[in-house]
């Protein structure tokens, strides 16, 4: 099987229960975006860090059974990029949760993270109106 390379844009929500939505944009195409559930358990101390992390681990999952196997991810949160380029300590409750991303991560085998770009912040803006959306239903 020949190894799929790809970047992709990532936005991602939460609600306070825990529910969540990615949205993620393949390459640079529009019209190549899928929507990605996940559940995240939510600690309000943490300001929404934890979202991130669940987030980007379903993403991680989903992509590797795409047969991804190197992926660029661009995000808009600055905190959670540098988490995961400089290795840096992170709070006791997302300890867990940091395991599971980084091995969701390195199941790809090659990845790489790097700021969202003008044109990826409507990904957030999406979930976060999915989010909003299913929490008043």
């Amino acid at each position: 099987m020949p190894m799929k390379s790809m970047s992709a844009a990532v936005g991602f929500a939460a609600d306070a229960r825990g529910n969540g939505v990615a949205y993620v944009r393949l390459g640079d195409s529009a019209s190549r975006v899928l929507r990605i559930p996940f559940e995240v358990k939510r600690y309000p101390a943490l300001l929404d860090r934890e979202v991130g992390y669940a987030a980007l681990t379903a993403v991680g999952t989903v992509l590797r059974r795409r047969g991804v196997r190197s992926l660029e991810m661009r995000i808009d949160d600055q905190r959670l990029a540098g988490d995961l380029l400089e290795h840096r300590d992170v709070p006791a409750p997302l300890t867990l949760a940091y395991v599971r991303l980084r091995c969701a991560l390195n199941q790809l085998g090659d990845y790489g993270v790097a700021p969202a770009g003008a044109d990826d912040a409507d990904l957030t803006a999406r979930a976060r109106a999915d989010v909003a959306m299913h929490a008043a239903a």
